[in-house]
């Protein structure tokens, strides 16, 4: 007890049905540690995702809503016996009406377990255009990752656990190639992303480049805006 400083916290998640309100902001999580399992997320005691509605690996549960004011929050396993996993405490304020992303990676395992917390707002780009970024959440590309768009470098050296800016692309679809930095051998080809007019996106990539199993390296692009 005494772990969480909130209090009174309604939970206004997607996955609950719940309507947002002005002083909500739009959350998503995605658990990227292959050995993790499924998770809960808690606010104040109060679980926030729907039950039966765990984050597990690799999946895309979309953006839910939850207070601005909610600051630390708590993750505990979904099957055994809700298990405290992980806990951040945030010190800055979370803005109203603004989107984040927390990338769960790294490995139970070996206790290297590890969030990346990314600010998914932007200023709009320009018309005719939409905007990428890119997120290294691999723990095995240590040294870097290089992201090709349609064979021109975009994003160099980016290393584990750090994001890019984003950068303007024309709206269109797009061939993304992964690469260890310096490297000409190709991670990972995401031959068809359609960049749209005045959105934001995210390629990240996750995963382990030396197994060939479902924690193997691997990349996806979400829709920030």
């Amino acid at each position: 007890g005494g772990i969480f400083l909130v209090t009174n916290i309604t939970s206004c998640g997607k996955q609950s049905g719940a309507s947002p309100t002005g002083l909500n902001i739009q959350y998503n999580v995605l658990n990227l540690s292959p050995d993790l399992g499924p998770i809960n997320l808690f606010i104040n005691f109060t679980q926030v995702n729907a039950a039966g509605n765990p984050f597990i690996f690799a999946a895309d549960h979309g953006y839910f809503y939850v207070p601005s004011i909610a600051i630390p929050f708590q993750f505990r396993s979904a099957t055994v016996a809700a298990t405290p996993i992980l806990q951040l405490n945030r010190n800055d304020i979370l803005q109203s009406g603004a989107k984040y992303t927390l990338f769960i990676t790294g490995s139970l395992g070996d206790n290297s377990l590890s969030p990346i917390f990314t600010v998914d707002t932007d200023f709009a780009p320009k018309i005719g255009r939409g905007k990428l970024r890119f997120v290294n959440a691999s723990p095995s590309a240590t040294g870097g990752l290089d992201v090709y768009v349609n064979d021109t470098l975009a994003f160099g050296a980016v290393t584990y656990k750090n994001y890019s800016k984003y950068t303007e692309l024309p709206v269109g679809n797009y061939e993304l190639k992964i690469t260890a930095t310096g490297s000409a051998n190709v991670l990972k080809n995401q031959p068809s992303v359609t960049i749209q007019d005045g959105r934001l996106y995210t390629l990240y990539a996750y995963g382990y480049t030396s197994r060939a199993d479902s924690a193997a390296f691997n990349a996806a692009v979400i829709t920030n805006r």
